[in-house]
């Protein structure tokens, strides 16, 4: 019997949770006995394109069963998703909705779905964490992701529906890695208007851009301005244990958004739906949880503002 063979298609290496993703998969791979080739897209769409066309289009020998996908664009390769299936090949998407899998469930019988964390769920509970911050409103300079990204914009809405009124949020955007964040922050903070700026928190989509905040700031070379910026308290997003969890704990991040790696996840049912013909359902949608609880930001917090 033939070995069953999938494809994860991530983002990028340049940042921590995608490298958890491709380890939930090795993991879930190596616990069920199947094969998994995870590759990488350097934030490239069109390199992730070729990546996965490239793959579609082996001899049917080697052709897999199953292509897992957390998309670098905010489409999710619609048109490459409509050929996967037809070709036999169970299509998954990672971390995003996408329009056309309801569609492609009704035509075909390969499995066909999303797994993702519940993004606006990331932005309510990052609106919160604000919310503990700055009971009495301020302004917090957030570094959100690419514009045209769904994750980002889920995000974005989340933190609008809980941030308290007043609250002023200052965006700036990164591509999801921490390099991208510090050359966007450093930018900003060459603009003759970021030296007026009264910010009280930085917040960042994940834990990468957050951490690339924090150098852009540490870089400048007025000592009491670096001092003011870098005494601020920061929030991210993902939790990886090595990386956003270690920074909560050494006090670099005030607070993170913990989300389990679902490329696993979406592993272990994209075989069970292969083995048994049950199809899961079109979205699952994996609940984030924030880090510290709030309870317990709030008492840090409470400390903090105590020592003055």
């Amino acid at each position: 019997m033939k070995k069953p063979r999938f494809v994860v298609a991530l983002i990028t290496q340049d940042n921590d949770y995608q490298i958890e993703q491709a380890t939930s998969a090795e993991e879930a791979a190596r616990r069920l006995g199947v094969d998994v080739q995870i590759v990488f897209a350097d934030n490239d769409a069109i390199q992730q394109r070729q990546q996965v066309l490239k793959f579609m289009q082996s001899s049917s020998d080697v052709l897999p069963d199953g292509i897992i996908l957390e998309s670098v664009s905010g489409t999710a390769l619609p048109q490459v998703a409509r050929a996967a299936p037809a070709a036999g090949i169970g299509w998954v998407v990672l971390n995003r909705g996408a329009e056309f899998i309801s569609q492609l469930r009704r035509t075909h019988k390969v499995p066909i779905f999303s797994v993702s964390a519940d993004n606006q769920e990331v932005g309510r509970i990052q609106g919160r964490q604000l919310e503990v911050l700055l009971p009495k409103g301020g302004a917090a300079l957030c570094i959100q992701g690419p514009s045209d990204n769904t994750t980002a914009k889920l995000r974005a809405e989340g933190m609008e529906q809980t941030k308290p009124i007043g609250v002023l949020i200052k965006n700036v955007r990164g591509q999801w890695t921490e390099a991208s964040a510090y050359k966007a922050v450093s930018a900003w903070l060459r603009l003759a208007t970021s030296q007026q700026a009264h910010m009280d928190v930085i917040i960042a989509q994940n834990d990468a851009m957050a951490i690339g905040a924090r150098k852009a700031f540490h870089e400048l070379q007025d000592t009491n301005a670096r001092d003011r910026w870098l005494k601020l308290p920061y929030l991210g997003c993902d939790g990886v244990p090595k990386t956003g969890q270690s920074w909560v704990k050494s006090g670099l991040l005030a607070a993170t958004v913990a989300i389990p790696p679902l490329a696993g996840q979406a592993l272990g049912m994209l075989n069970a739906a292969l083995q048994t013909s049950v199809m899961p359902p079109d979205v699952t949608l994996v609940a984030p949880s924030s880090l510290p609880a709030l309870e317990s930001l709030a008492k840090t917090h409470a400390s903090a503002a105590a020592r003055g």
